[in-house]
Parts: C-alpha cells; sequence; structure tokens
C-alpha cells in the first residue's frame, strides 16, 4: 500500500495536467481576491464616511466578497472545484487498462483492492495538498494587500472550510473513478461525470422546483396555500442531494457568523425573537452537521461503488 500510494501521488505531483490545473485554480482565486480587494477597499472608503459600519469578521469577506465583474473565491471554489476533482480520477482505470500496465500490475504479489485504495488515498492527498497551499496563498496575499490580520477564529473558520472544500472535491473524484472503473475508455467516463456534475449544478434545483409543485401543488387557494411549506421542505431536500448545493450552505454558513440558519422558515421564525450577535464557531459547526454527514455519505458510496466494480472486475492482457 505505501509503495503504491507513494507512486501515485509522485505522478500526480509530476503530471502535467495536475500542474495545470493547480496553476489555473490558483490563477482563478489570485484573481477573485484581487476583486475582493477592491470592493473591501470601497466599502472602506465609504465607512471612513460614516455611510457603512464596520464587520468584526473583516477578512472573512475576502473568500466570500464578489469583485465588479468576476465572482468570489467561494464561489469559483464551489464551481471549479468539481472539474478539479474530475479531472483527477476520470482516467485512473481505464487509462491503465488501455496501456496494458493493469494486468502488469494486478500481476505482483499485492492484494488488488491495494490498487484502487492507494489511487483514491493519492488522489486525495494532492487535494488537500493543493486545497491548503491555494489557502494559505490567498491568505497570505490578503493579509498583505488589505493590512488585515485575521483574528483566532476566523482562521479556524477558514481552515475548516479548506478542509470542507477539500472533501467536496473528494467527493467528485470519487464518482470519477467510479465511471473510470465502469467505463472502457476515459473519454466516456470524463463526459459522463460532467454531465453529471452540469445536471447537479445548474439543474437540479429546476427539476425539484418541479417535482414540489407536482407533489404540492401551490396557488391562490386555501389548500395551495397550506401547501407552500410542504412545497419548500421538499424542494431543499432535493437540492441538498447535490453536493454543489450542501457546500454552497456550508459556505454561507461558515464564512458569515451572522448567519443562524438556512432554512427560510426558520431565518423567518427566529427574525424577531433572535438577538443581533455573532455565532461562536462551534455553534456555526453545529448547523452543518448534517451536511457534512451527507457529504461523506456520497463520497464513501461512490467510492464503495468504484470499490466493488473494480474488484468485480476482470484483469487480462
Amino acid at each position: 500500500m505505501h509503495v503504491l500510494y507513494r507512486k501515485e501521488l509522485s505522478d500526480h505531483m509530476n503530471s502535467t495536467r495536475c500542474q495545470i490545473l493547480f496553476f489555473m485554480l490558483a490563477l482563478v482565486c489570485f484573481i477573485a481576491l484581487y476583486g475582493a480587494e477592491q470592493t473591501l477597499a470601497q466599502s472602506a472608503a465609504q465607512t471612513s464616511d460614516g455611510q457603512t459600519t464596520v464587520s468584526d469578521f473583516m477578512f472573512l469577506l475576502l473568500f466570500t466578497t464578489s469583485g465588479s465583474n468576476i465572482y468570489s473565491i467561494s464561489t469559483f471554489l464551489g464551481f471549479l472545484g468539481p472539474i478539479f476533482g474530475i479531472m483527477l480520477g476520470f482516467d485512473a482505470i481505464n487509462e491503465e487498462i488501455a496501456q496494458g500496465t493493469l494486468n502488469r500490475l494486478a500481476a505482483q504479489p499485492i492484494w488488488r483492492d491495494t490498487i484502487i485504495i492507494s489511487k483514491f488515498l493519492a488522489g486525495a492527498t494532492f487535494v488537500f495538498i493543493s486545497t491548503f497551499a491555494i489557502g494559505g496563498l490567498v491568505t497570505g496575499i490578503g493579509m498583505i494587500g488589505t493590512g488585515l490580520v485575521p483574528s483566532g477564529e476566523e482562521v479556524a473558520r477558514i481552515l475548516v472550510y479548506l478542509l470542507m472544500t477539500s472533501i467536496y472535491i473528494c467527493t467528485w473524484m470519487a464518482l470519477a473513478e467510479l465511471f473510470s472503473v465502469t467505463c472502457k475508455h476515459a473519454a466516456t467516463s470524463a463526459l459522463s461525470c460532467i454531465a453529471i456534475w452540469l445536471f447537479l449544478t445548474m439543474f437540479m434545483s429546476l427539476v425539484a422546483s418541479g417535482i414540489a409543485g407536482a407533489v404540492y401543488p401551490t396557488g391562490q387557494s386555501m389548500q395551495g396555500q397550506m401547501n407552500a411549506l410542504a412545497n419548500y421542505n421538499l424542494q431543499v431536500g432535493l437540492n441538498r442531494i447535490s453536493p454543489y448545493y450542501l457546500f454552497s450552505e456550508v459556505t454561507t454558513i461558515l464564512m458569515n457568523p451572522n448567519v443562524r440558519s438556512t432554512n427560510l422558515v426558520s431565518i423567518l421564525q427566529s427574525s424577531d425573537s433572535a438577538i443581533a450577535s455573532y455565532l461562536s464557531l462551534g455553534q456555526s459547526l453545529l448547523q452543518i452537521v448534517p451536511h457534512i454527514v451527507v457529504m461523506f455519505a456520497e463520497m464513501i458510496f461512490f467510492f464503495a461503488a468504484a470499490y466493488i466494480s473494480f474488484m468485480r472486475k476482470e484483469i487480462r492482457a
């Protein structure tokens, strides 16, 4: 396991494709950071004039504030992170079958499951290294560019956010490895993963809205008004199947301590009685525990399916 793990991790580190992916994601994050700094500079000028108030968590805004013509860092990570994971795993198995190296590897005196496990662990390690490296660079450049010094809780929130980003990317990598095992050609597995990514990212909300409208129709009638709450809850439940939706909610709660809930009904119920204050990191983590569990479950499910398919796969010259 250790030998194969080091070999796979070395392949990722020395791969031109992985290096291009890393620098592409880092470049996009740096551009988004520049836009966030410009927006915060304008807000600081308005604050000095007394037009706006100062936030207690200004440094976190570097990750969530968008520029005039560019999205925020969190938006780019949520949208481009799956591409990073898919590119790491879409040809993990079928490419070696096409090159004829997998049968030589399986002929060695090693357990077969060592191959698939080492590939996933090496890819996950590269994801964690890349995510925390980019996050550290963004934090350092943000401190130099703005002069802001993050507090201890802000640093803890950023670290937890980077950890969740790594898990989010690994979920898509596990899905890519599943298609790499089941599909014969690398192009087929890549296109299948991209199709699922586009559906869960862009069209899942439309599908959830249509299903909720069919099950609990709303309207001006009395029954339609009574179905409004059930319709909303069903839409949210279906949307939370998507890792992208889960990650967006995790980002909102972690990077904005003022958010007490992402559920619209809970926000309306507590808006009159809640005291205007920030939540601690522990309270924010309590809100995202279900999201963490679901994201872990999806990652384990995809990898388990890839593991079972690989163990049952016939490998011959």
